[in-house]
């Protein structure tokens, strides 16, 4: 397949489209991705309050707290705040008709929206159905642009399943996941005319799932167990898409030998270097699941190893200048691992070769307190404000349910702190 190539004006940048490159495989023939933008410039300025809605994929909670954790932990010089609003079966006119409630009276910057899964009704494509999602998609890229939020618009991903508890649902699941193209293309369509952002859920999910399908066997579904709600793995997978179209470049910071010196850079501090020993103060993470199994797609391991997640968004790198030894031993926690010399003098990845490192543990304290403020979250929009005490005084009850949310905010950001560590760098006789 020959890229396409074409410009278009995202957000006042010009930017690439591209044709979205698919596996040279029968199975992906019927597929017609149109072009989609490569992501612009960074869309969160410091401070930036961001806002993740979407359905019941969104209100699992798991997406959006790999970003918030990553953005806290691994971007803590942005000072980015973020909540999420997940509704369980939502379409984009439901979000269209709570949003000044629920999500704008909180003044967002930015916006990332996931909506398609319900919209399309689990059937082949209709373009009645389509002409709704467009209208409603428009009614909610706008209300959010003229309150002066900027928005990513996420595609639908996909299904692995045609849902059993989906009692309407029609055709087999070929037929609903070419409908769900096409509704992502839509997306791209909608982004273009209104000078939003688009975030590409569906390519990476639908490769993903070919690829873990040859390797794992049907048993390992991307899209979840029940063919639509992923477990960890496919919301890895979601996290990455929207990630990457927030236009996060990745570089989560240095560590550069030269000889008897040694330099950190973006957010690690060298405070000694002797006899290959370097104590280093981290005041940002890398990206940290911790052990998991590749073959399950309830681990957030087997999403890392199904997207360029460590490549692209999670590199913390080591770098030997004018090596003298042709191998080297890198110890970091209790894992070692051997490097070829002309590996460490390109630079190697940390983030993606060491597994239980020691800032795995620190990572995880951010991971907790922010599944806890989600957890909240979901709790003040659903119950209080949709309940009896929202419909007696939503003003009042916003004020009284903010106080507790503001607590669990600031647990959050107490959360994270800078980390000593030591990596010992050894030439191998």
């Amino acid at each position: 397949m020959k890229p396409i190539i074409a410009l278009i004006l995202v957000s006042g940048i010009v930017s690439a489209r591209e044709t979205p490159k698919l596996p040279d495989d029968p199975y992906f023939a019927a597929y017609a991705l149109s072009p989609a933008p490569e992501p612009g410039g960074l869309m969160l300025k410091k401070g930036a309050k961001l806002a993740i809605c979407g359905d019941s994929i969104t209100e699992q909670k798991r997406y959006s707290l790999i970003m918030e954790t990553y953005l806290t932990a691994c971007m803590p010089q942005l000072g980015v705040t973020c909540r999420q609003y997940g509704w369980s079966g939502e379409q984009a006119g439901g979000f269209s008709n709570r949003m000044r409630n629920d999500v704008l009276r909180f003044k967002p910057d930015v916006a990332t929206t996931c909506y398609g899964m319900n919209d399309f009704r689990y059937v082949p494509y209709q373009e009645d159905i389509a002409a709704e999602y467009r209208k409603n998609q428009t009614a909610v890229l706008q209300a959010f642009q003229q309150s002066g939020c900027q928005v990513l618009l996420g595609s639908p991903g996909i299904i692995d399943s045609v849902p059993h508890w989906v009692k309407s649902a029609k055709g087999t699941q070929h037929d609903l996941n070419l409908a769900l193209m096409r509704f992502r293309n839509i997306n791209i369509e909608l982004a273009a005319a209104n000078k939003a952002r688009f975030a590409d859920v569906y390519q990476p999910m639908l490769v993903a799932d070919w690829k873990a399908d040859k390797s794992f066997g049907e048993n390992f579904r991307v899209a979840g167990k029940d063919g639509v709600h992923p477990n960890w793995a496919g919301h890895l997978i979601m996290a990455y898409a929207f990630l990457k179209g927030l236009g996060l470049d990745g570089d989560l910071g240095s560590l550069t030998l030269r000889g008897s010196e040694a330099v950190g850079a973006s957010g690690h501090e060298v405070k000694s270097f002797a006899d290959g020993k370097l104590t280093v103060t981290s005041k940002r993470f890398p990206f940290s699941a911790g052990p998991g199994d590749v073959a399950n797609d309830d681990s957030i391991r087997a999403g890392l190893a199904l997207v360029p997640f460590d490549a692209e968004l999670n590199r913390f790198t080591l770098r030997v200048e004018k090596p003298a030894a042709a191998r080297y031993a890198v110890t970091w926690g209790k894992e070692t691992k051997e490097y070829a010399a002309a590996d460490l003098e390109k630079g190697v990845n940390l983030a993606a070769d060491f597994i239980e490192h020691p800032l795995l543990a620190p990572f995880r304290k951010v991971w907790d307190a922010a599944a806890k403020k989600q957890a909240y979250e979901t709790r003040q929009i659903k119950e209080l404000f949709h309940g009896p005490e929202g419909a007696a005084d939503l003003d009042g009850i916003a004020a009284v349910t903010e106080k507790v949310h503001a607590r669990l905010a600031a647990d959050l950001a107490a959360s994270f702190q800078p980390v000593e560590n030591v990596i010992e760098v050894k030439p191998l006789p």
